[in-house]
């Protein structure tokens, strides 16, 4: 198994990985945002092969102050194998070998299985409120 970053031939997989995992909303244009994450210069999208399988995805990023981690996914047929946990400390290398000091990452406060997993690789729930508009 390897861990590499997602060039543009691998957005269809990517994205349809996305699909299968539920993480895909109809007011988030996945197509945009795996193009942003692959052509930006302070962004990426991870994914975990196996030969020529995508068995899950992480796409993270740094704004200047904090990284960030968003689509974390694995495919139903893998997960339960560490596949996740993988991803997320290849997102935490990616972060730390750019200087970010702090790792974040949105959940729905509705997702308990996601909540107790990133709980267990030893995140906290922030006392934070998120804010948000959308500008388009």
């Amino acid at each position: 198994m390897t861990i590499q970053e997602a060039g543009a031939a691998d957005r269809d997989a990517v994205i349809g990985l996305w699909q299968a995992a539920g993480l895909t909303r109809p007011w988030n244009d996945p197509a945009a945002d795996f193009d942003r994450a692959v052509q930006g210069t302070t962004s990426a999208i991870l994914m975990l092969r196996e030969g020529d399988t995508l068995l899950g995805t992480a796409m993270v990023g740094e704004d200047g102050h904090r990284g960030w981690v968003y689509y974390l996914a694995v495919a139903e047929s893998a997960r339960g194998q560490g596949h996740g946990r993988a991803l997320m400390a290849a997102a935490e290398a990616w972060l730390r070998a750019r200087g970010c000091p702090k790792l974040q990452l949105m959940v729905r406060e509705d997702n308990d299985a996601a909540i107790g997993f990133y709980r267990a690789l030893g995140l906290e729930v922030q006392p934070v409120v998120t804010l948000g508009r959308f500008l388009h």
